[in-house]
């Protein structure tokens, strides 16, 4: 039996959203920027998936932008709008565990003369608004803070900061990554004062290389690519039809009983942290299972690298991670794990386990089952 407990860093598509790309790429093919009627039709494709995605967020059309994914997303809000305020300051204030694309674009922009606060955050991996507020300075234009760390699931207080900013620096533009938590939770970002959010249609079931950012009306932000002139100037280049297609169903779907799924997820998820508790040399890390988000649980295994512990549950058909798909390759270098306070041997011994809706009691009682018989083994080969 295959067991794939790695949705965090990509998801198995929706069969409905194949059907519907499929049926793109056969008989809607045309150009959406072409003025026939093959163009004319596959506009219309685009413009009902921003309709779908619109109506997951409470939001208007025009506040969505189609782009390649979450790294041109984040790219293109913070850069975006560092650009376009940049007469009024060159302060940023962000998190000390931010996704590569939000991290590695501050440390860019750090190089070109802004000044970027980083903030702490506590042992469950989580920022104090008060943190936030208390970092504003009068050349302050962005704060960027995600709203779920993929490497541990903790919830960062977005709704909070966000309305705090709008009601003491309502200049100041709010960003969040919100990748991993789109698809999770019922997400207003017209309420909770956000002004950028980005999304990406690979972690909900969509297809990968497309996703979308919401701009809040009236927020203005420099594009970053230049060519033709689509989607009002801010992202030229011929729009992904299918992939745009994908991605409105898939967001249609994932939030049409987004709470059974999510309570669904839960469950699963404390089931496989009370089992992970129960194994010796085992740390569950972050916030406990209903303080964070739905799908992922970090582990710590004593005496053991990760990557030893990946390969022989791979062996096995279960699939997890040594962290973040986009930074596992050296997790000694963990921005998060070392921010809430690993350590050591901690920092090199750790999976990620994330669920999404298909994953089922079975698989996560099989999971435990085989970590139990190979835990004890593994140690004692890399004992010897």
């Amino acid at each position: 039996m295959e067991i794939y407990l790695d949705n965090s860093a990509t998801t198995p598509v929706l069969p409905s959203v194949k059907e519907a790309m499929s049926q793109m790429f056969d008989m809607e093919y045309g150009n959406p920027s072409s003025m026939h009627l093959k163009g004319v039709a596959a506009e219309e494709k685009v413009l009902e998936a921003a309709k779908k995605i619109a109506a997951t967020l409470g939001a208007k059309e025009k506040e969505i932008l189609f782009t390649s994914g979450g790294t041109e997303g984040n790219n293109l809000a913070i850069i975006g709008a560092a650009r376009a305020k940049m007469r009024a300051g060159k302060h940023i204030i962000t998190t000390s565990i931010e996704h590569a694309s939000v991290h590695n674009v501050m440390e860019h922009l750090e190089a070109y003369g802004w000044e970027v606060t980083y903030l702490p955050v506590d042992h469950q991996g989580r920022v104090a608004p008060e943190d936030v507020l208390d970092a504003l300075r009068p050349d302050t234009v962005l704060v960027s803070v995600m709203m779920v760390n993929n490497e541990i699931g903790a919830r960062e207080p977005v709704e909070e900061i966000g309305r705090a900013l709008k009601d003491v620096a309502p200049q100041v533009l709010f960003h969040v990554d919100a990748i991993q938590g789109y698809g999770k939770y019922r997400i207003r970002p017209g309420r909770c004062g956000i002004d950028l959010m980005t999304v990406s249609g690979h972690k909900i079931h969509g297809p990968k290389g497309v996703g979308f950012l919401y701009i809040r009306d009236k927020v203005k932000i420099d594009p970053i690519l230049f060519g033709g002139g689509q989607q009002n100037g801010l992202r030229s280049g011929t729009l992904n039809t299918p992939g745009i297609v994908g991605l409105g169903l898939a967001a249609e779907e994932i939030c049409r009983d987004l709470e059974v799924h999510t309570e669904q997820m839960y469950r699963l998820k404390e089931r496989l942290t009370e089992g992970l508790k129960a194994l010796d040399g085992v740390t569950v890390n972050g916030p406990a299972p209903r303080e964070g988000a739905p799908q992922i649980v970090s582990a710590s295994f004593e005496g053991l690298r990760s990557e030893v512990l990946l390969h022989a549950l791979e062996e096995e058909q279960i699939y997890v991670s040594a962290g973040s798909a986009c930074g596992s390759a050296h997790p000694e270098d963990n921005r998060t794990l070392y921010a809430i306070g690993l350590r050591g041997e901690k920092l090199v011994s750790t999976l990620r386990f994330s669920l999404s809706i298909y994953t089922t009691e079975e698989e996560i009682d099989r999971t435990l089952e085989v970590l139990r018989a190979k835990l004890p083994l593994l140690r004692r080969f890399v004992r010897r």
